[in-house]
């Protein structure tokens, strides 16, 4: 029996890529790990778009620069924004942030976890706790251009 389960889950993943359907952790045990590449073959975007979590669940999101090319033109970064944020925005006013990781300061407060810049088979981590409120929260790539190519995802937090 557990053997078709497996193998229905790998129909359901090859039928729905770039969606996240491993199980949630217990909540009273470790968190629930999700495993996000960056950069594959050097393109613009997430390997993972949609992540759906249980309002506060807690998850351990790990990011992989899998891109061959320099930090200073292909680095990535990953941030969580709260529900409503307009990503592209977010983006576009962090451009001139280098200095921040291309997180802009005067809206830190819409950021509910991030990794920093990673640079080519880089890997970064960051555990935090979903948001209570049901509701899409987007995610995105904030070095300069990347959010605009596609670079960007919804983790849907659903009772």
């Amino acid at each position: 029996m557990k053997f078709k389960f497996n193998a229905l889950l790998l129909l359901v993943a090859a039928v729905f890529p770039g969606t996240s359907f491993l199980p949630a952790a217990d909540s009273a045990g470790a968190p629930r790990i999700v495993k996000i590449r960056a950069g594959v073959d050097n393109v613009m975007k997430f390997d993972v778009a949609n992540i759906v979590a249980a309002p506060g669940e807690t998850i351990k999101l790990v990011l992989t620069n899998a891109t061959t090319l320099p930090k200073e033109v292909m680095g990535h970064n990953w941030a969580l924004l709260t529900a409503g944020t307009d990503p592209v925005a977010f983006a576009a006013a962090g451009a001139p942030e280098a200095a921040n990781g291309y997180i802009p300061a005067k809206m830190k407060d819409k950021v509910i976890a991030n990794i920093g810049l990673l640079g080519p088979n880089e890997v970064g981590e960051v555990t935090f706790k979903a948001p209570a409120a049901p509701g899409d929260y987007p995610f995105l790539c904030s070095f300069p251009g990347h959010c605009l190519t596609g670079m960007k995802g919804v983790l849907s937090v659903k009772k």
